[in-house]
């Protein structure tokens, strides 16, 4: 459900403004109303740019500090800004500096592998070959065309032969040309020890740099942390004040902001102990009303779902409840193994202990999502991909088993049970927006839909109506069928609703049908996942049959490892978008969900 809300406006003389800024944060309950941007204040961007630079080095810090699990993090020192910002600065220079030594660490080791090539020796002795009148040139080329002749012409010496290509050098006297149709390559300027030596030295100093990126992770994360949070309540101070509008030649503050109605009554005492005036406002249809959602312990874990689409507004509903059952359903179907249920159940459980709090909601979702798909696996009869029907221990009870054409018909059902609930939502959302009037339409058409499945639906599942209930239903669509012609539109002309009738029963006509073939993902994601285990299983035993047992288990288990891992990957991938999509266009369509509101985020302090 969407929490009420209450506005208030606070006017306040402008020498106790302050004090009564630290008063609204130390009570933590008020969302300031904001009417201007802050892109327009300087000294907020610099804040904001500030926070970036902090955040990324906790970021770096926080890697650094998981990747050595006996790190003991240091506690938290007062720093100033100032000077955590030297700290910042410090971090950024040795990451800039190992960035340049991995850089010349890759060059080294092209150099050393092309030198190896080459063989060790010193360039010295080539120098003073040169001070004698000798000089070396190195060349390279495809090792059948290396002609003889080179030998005694040039003095040529082959250094080395590989992958068909000949390294060799020529000692000629100085001056001497060399006609010879080979490549000189562009040599290292030190030779193989030197480079050896500059790459343990260039290794060291990487250690050394590593070293101190630990070491300071280990002993500021904390401190950048608190700075950071500081900077957050300074960036909260200032867009208050910035959202504060200044009257009376600015002796006056004004200000507007929300809180939630159970926590008004300990605001306005507070309030009104120091002696602060305010007033509380309706509720205007344009305000964008800050959203806080609550729900119970099983809908609210499905909150994020909600959240990743938009918040709904403060004039509809919270669909959280509504689409919980539902996507969890979706998921069961679209994973459709039991056994990968079991699975995920297992893993989730044993992870809740080991993961952060903040984690483990995630992971209690991920648990009601693997016993929807245990629970689809049993009726479908599917276990890590084999099928129980064939199971001669189960014979018994294979007929109670969901057979492919039950499946799909399921899907199409799921789907025609969702769109019709959607339309009430809808037709109940209009009931508290604009009145009983407006939502009869909604509710004729819920009607008219509901009516006509039961006649035309129900003989294709050979479920026959008594003849008397299908009169029935006749009448009450056609009863319906008259308010949706001629009340859609309370308030216009009998033309004005009965074209907006026929358009209205267009769309509905053929949105339906597409709306209800969407649902057949569901039916085709999960046999095809339940195909794939059972193809895995079959490779893992026909592809090492004839082998000796001690071989043959090794490598059927390897199939089955990699074969189910990538099956059960990839119907996780399928089980969340798939679901999601149908959600956030079947449903949010149909139930004409809006979106749009923010969230509510008193003022506080986060320290």
């Amino acid at each position: 459900m969407i929490v009420p809300m209450k506005k208030y406006a606070f006017m306040v003389y402008h020498k106790e403004y302050d004090g009564f800024l630290h008063t609204l944060r130390n009570l933590g309950v008020v969302h300031v109303k904001e009417t201007k941007s802050i892109a327009n204040y300087p000294e907020i961007q610099e804040l904001t740019t500030e926070r970036k630079r902090i955040n990324t080095t906790l970021q770096y810090f926080k890697k650094l500090n998981n990747e050595n699990k006996d790190t003991v993090l240091l506690p938290a020192k007062d720093l100033s800004k100032t000077e955590g910002l030297r700290w910042v600065e410090k971090v950024e220079a040795l990451q800039e500096k190992k960035a340049q030594l991995l850089a010349e660490k890759q060059v080294l080791l092209k150099d050393i592998a092309y030198m190896e090539s080459w063989g060790d020796f010193s360039y010295a002795t080539l120098s003073s070959l040169k001070e004698a009148g000798y000089i070396v040139t190195f060349f390279n080329c495809p090792t059948s065309r290396f002609a003889p002749e080179w030998v005694d012409k040039y003095n040529a010496i082959v250094i080395n032969d590989a992958q068909s290509v000949s390294n060799f050098i020529t000692i000629t006297k100085e001056g001497e040309p060399i006609d010879i149709e080979a490549e000189r390559p562009k040599m290292p300027d030190r030779g193989l020890e030197v480079l050896r030596t500059a790459y343990q030295q260039l290794q060291d100093n990487l250690e050394q740099t590593d070293n101190k990126l630990k070491q300071i992770a280990a002993s500021e994360y904390n401190t950048l942390e608190a700075l950071d949070k500081n900077l957050q309540d300074e960036f909260n101070y200032a867009n208050v004040q910035i959202q504060t509008e200044r009257q009376a030649d600015n002796r006056l503050m004004f200000l507007e902001g929300w809180t939630t109605k159970d926590q008004a009554k300990n605001l306005e005492t507070e309030l009104d102990k120091q002696s602060y005036f305010f007033q509380q406002l309706e509720i205007q249809q344009e305000d964008r009303v800050p959203i806080k959602l609550k729900n119970n312990a099983y809908s609210r874990l499905f909150e994020p779902l909600t959240r990743l689409f938009s918040l709904p507004n403060y004039a509809e509903l919270d669909p959280t409840p509504m689409l919980a059952p539902f996507f969890m359903l979706f998921f069961g179907l679209c994973f459709g193994d039991g056994g990968y249920g079991l699975l995920v159940l297992l893993a989730c459980t044993f992870l809740k202990k080991k993961f952060s709090p903040d984690m483990r909601p995630f992971l209690s979702l991920a648990q009601y999502l693997g016993g929807a798909a245990i629970l689809v696996g049993i009726l479908t009869g599917t276990f890590f991909g084999v099928a129980l029907v064939d199971v001669p221990a189960l014979k018994a009870i294979k007929d109670y088993f969901l057979t492919t054409n039950n499946l799909m018909t399921l899907s199409l059902v799921l789907g025609l049970v969702h769109i019709v609930f959607s339309k009430c939502v809808a037709a109940y959302k209009t009931k508290v927006q604009k009145g009983i009037k407006h939502s009869l339409a909604p509710w004729a058409w819920v009607f008219v839909i509901v009516s006509l499945l039961l006649v035309f639906g129900l003989p294709m599942m050979d479920i026959q109506l008594p003849q008397t209930l299908i009169y029935v239903c006749y009448g009450i669509a056609g009863a319906a069928g008259l308010v949706v012609l001629l009340y859609n539109s309370p308030g216009k002309s009998i033309f004005l609703n009965v074209g907006s009738a026929l358009w209205a029963t267009y769309n509905v006509a053929s949105g339906m049908l597409g709306d209800t073939l969407s649902y057949l993902r569901l039916f085709a994601i999960g046999l095809a996942g339940g195909i794939l285990g059972g193809v895995f299983n079959m490779l893992a035993i026909e592809t090492t049959s004839g082998l000796p047992l001690v071989v043959r288990i090794p490598l059927m288990l390897f199939v089955l490892l990699v074969g189910h891992g990538m099956n059960i990957a990839l119907c996780a991938i399928s089980s969340v978008v798939h679901p999601i999509r149908l959600i956030f266009v079947e449903y949010f369509k149909n139930s004409e969900y809006e979106g749009g509101g923010i969230a509510y985020l008193p003022f506080k302090k986060t320290s």
